[in-house]
């Protein structure tokens, strides 16, 4: 895994020159396992790859919230932020990717509340280096987003605009299917919380990771001009932070999530405006099919867009066909217009 971000001062991060990152210390929590957050930003001038038209001064600063079995690593984002103008940071979340530490249950958290500290940090950095009166940006993928529309209805008055890239609003199959599974999940916290729920087991070559990149059997690539794009090639990520098909899934992990979902449910009051994002449809599975290059296979995109128009009074719903479960990792296409469509709405509600 590499060396650990220092604790209180950047560092190189592991994305290479023009990434920087630095462990933020936790209090002890319910397995007190000595758990930490790790902050990540990006330095436009120190990376070779920044995009041109890159301002120097940025006007805005963006927080990202990677989701489960996940960590930050779409330095594509973090450029694009950067030439529309933001400062860009990323939060690896207790017991993710660069915070992991040995002998951890990877994602482990009892309640998606505890995530406030390691926002806080984040935010307390961000506005030390970039004035007390930055407009603040919160984005989420996933679980990230649902963990920040629940921050976001707690912090009213605290961001300029929340960005919700798939948010995992809704438990897949809907309310329905949530109300049936809580009592389950919640008999098996009782008996042990962090027992890993028993999931079908399949053959390693069946499995499908939209990272991993264009295989044969995926057939003949759409267009030559995407050959050496990260679509194709994949993208390089440390399958021990995210490995396949999934971490282990707790029954107390499953309780927090459930949790937030009901708060989804009941209704939240977010006050900033928020640009809800997702696929145009869902395949849901881990096995490969013909549709898991294009379509979410990991959440209900229609369950989350009607979530999504309750979050508050102020939500734009877009929705990307041929679009992934991570829409940056869509194919080059789908993601200019991701890219697009974030540009021309942060044109009216965050850029100034």
């Amino acid at each position: 895994m590499g060396e650990h971000a220092q604790v209180g001062r950047w560092g190189p991060d592991i994305l290479g020159p023009g990434f920087e990152a630095r462990t933020l210390e936790l209090l002890p929590d319910d397995v007190d396992d000595d758990a930490v957050a790790t902050l990540v930003r990006h330095v436009p001038h120190l990376d070779p790859h920044a995009l041109a038209g890159t301002p120097t001064t940025p006007t805005f600063a963006l927080l990202y919230l990677h989701g489960w079995n996940d960590y930050f690593f779409q330095a594509e984002l973090a450029r694009e932020i950067s030439r529309l103008g933001g400062a860009f940071y990323a939060v690896d979340l207790r017991r993710y990717g660069r915070s992991l530490r040995p002998d951890q249950m990877l994602g482990w958290v009892t309640s998606l509340a505890l995530y406030d500290e390691e926002i806080g940090l984040a935010l307390a950095v961000i506005r030390a280096e970039r004035g007390a009166g930055t407009d603040v940006v919160l984005c989420g993928h996933s679980t990230g987003g649902l963990t920040a529309c629940l921050w976001a209805d707690r912090h009213p008055g605290a961001l300029k605009a929340l960005i919700l890239n798939s948010a995992w609003l809704e438990i897949q199959g809907s309310e329905p299917v949530r109300l049936a599974g809580e009592p389950v999940v919640n008999s098996l916290a009782r008996r042990d919380p962090h027992r890993p729920i028993a999931l079908p087991s399949y053959a390693p070559e069946a499995l499908f990771s939209i990272a991993d990149g264009w295989t044969e059997r995926d057939g003949d690539l759409p267009d030559p001009a995407w050959a050496g794009d990260p679509y194709v090639t994949g993208w390089a990520v440390n399958h021990d932070w995210k490995p396949a098909p999934s971490a282990p899934i707790r029954p107390g992990w499953l309780q927090a999530i459930l949790a937030g979902h009901a708060r989804v449910a009941a209704g939240l009051d977010i006050r900033c405006p928020i640009l809800s994002m997702g696929a145009g449809r869902s395949r849901l599975g881990v096995t490969w099919t013909p549709d898991s290059r294009r379509a979410d296979t990991v959440i209900d995109a229609d369950a989350t867009a009607r979530r999504a128009i309750c979050l508050g009074d102020l939500v734009t719903v877009a929705r990307f066909p041929g679009g992934v479960h991570d829409l940056m990792l869509s194919e080059p296409p789908v993601r200019a217009q991701v890219i697009g469509a974030m540009r021309r709405w942060m044109s009216a509600y965050v850029l100034r």
